[in-house]
């Protein structure tokens, strides 16, 4: 079983700096052009890949959506285990802005900031269920940094911290029960974009 990973395409909220969380911000076209660019990529590609499942909010299910078009291949129904972290009260703020309000360690004092461990709670709950529900099909998921950043830690402890940038593409592969990665956060498409 292979799933591949995808953060979504840019929204304003990503260019202007801001946490957006579960705040339901839309791709904008930069984002667009991004989705695209990757769906393109793939269609050259070997398909590989026998669906696309992505979080419910709009960013990531239009990512969704741009890609399972291209590729000729179903989209599941949207799965609210996939969203971004809930960041509470600091949603829609830039990094200043945080640093001011709460300082550096904002995670641990800010109202209502998901925890790593609901984070990859949730995540793992979904993924377990792929695992027995479609053993046989690989899935491209499309979701969100943060989130994709701790699913990654967990089921692949060896990979390196990296920033998952908008549109990154990444490829796990479960062999013997455990997650190895065959591609890590890569963007080579966006060249093209």
């Amino acid at each position: 079983m292979l799933i591949g990973l995808v953060r979504h395409g840019k929204t304003d909220w990503n260019e202007q700096g801001k946490i957006q969380g579960q705040t339901d911000i839309p791709l904008n076209e930069v984002g667009i052009v991004q989705a695209k660019a990757l769906a393109e990529r793939l269609s050259r590609e070997d398909q590989i890949w026998d669906a696309v499942i992505s979080s419910d909010l709009q960013r990531a299910h239009a990512t969704a959506q741009i890609i399972a078009s291209k590729l000729n291949i179903p989209l599941l129904e949207s799965e609210p285990r996939l969203r971004e972290r809930y960041f509470g009260e600091v949603e829609g703020t830039r990094e200043q802005e945080r640093h001011e309000r709460w300082g550096t360690n904002w995670r641990e004092i800010a109202e209502g900031v998901e925890s790593n461990d609901e984070v990859r709670s949730r995540g793992l709950s979904a993924i377990n269920e792929w695992k027995l529900k479609y053993p046989k099909r690989n899935l491209l998921v499309v979701s969100h940094g943060s989130f994709l950043a701790q699913i990654m830690e967990e089921i692949c402890s060896d990979l390196e911290d990296q920033y998952l940038s908008n549109l990154s593409y990444s490829i796990l592969e479960l062999r013997d029960e455990k997650w190895h990665p065959q591609l890590y956060n890569c963007t080579i498409h966006l060249n093209e974009a």
